[in-house]
């Protein structure tokens, strides 16, 4: 059995959102000269990348009988049933459906999700909510641990 492993990375869009934060802070400091400008240029594209590429830096795995979910280790011995969420489904259980106690890793510019029922008797959280860009697969990697 392959293990499963996504990064749930940030739209292109996003990162030339980055350059575009650079060039504002540059023209803020466009009045204090040319240095302050550059300066303001190349520091605010470095920050915006910075904290772009910090959000989209978590990761889904399947490893060594857990499900790892950014900081979250969590054995697949405690789960339940794994359902892959569609693109609707995802944004009902992440609003009106969303339980509080639930863990959520979740990132609005993926539409698609898995939840999974956490079935420790000892754990107050629900189910586990977890942006993905392939929820079937995400589903068949905890099923085929569960069994196997």
């Amino acid at each position: 059995m392959q293990p499963y492993e996504e990064r749930l990375t940030a739209p292109r869009s996003w990162w030339f959102m980055t350059a575009l934060v650079g060039v504002a802070l540059g023209l803020i400091m466009l009045p204090l000269g040319t240095l302050p400008l550059v300066g303001g240029l190349i520091g605010g594209t470095a920050l915006a990348a910075v904290a772009v590429s910090s959000y989209g830096s978590a990761r889904v795995r399947v490893v060594a009988g857990s499900l790892v979910a950014g900081d979250a280790r969590i054995p697949v011995s405690a789960l339940g049933t794994a359902e892959a969420l569609n693109a609707d489904e995802a944004a009902a259980w992440r609003t009106h459906k969303a339980d509080p106690r639930a863990f959520m890793l979740l990132r609005g510019y993926i539409r698609t999700a898995v939840r999974v029922e956490v079935t420790d008797p000892s754990d107050p959280t629900p189910y586990v909510y977890l942006s993905t860009r392939h929820p079937e697969r995400l589903a068949a990697a905890l099923d085929a641990v569960r069994a196997g």
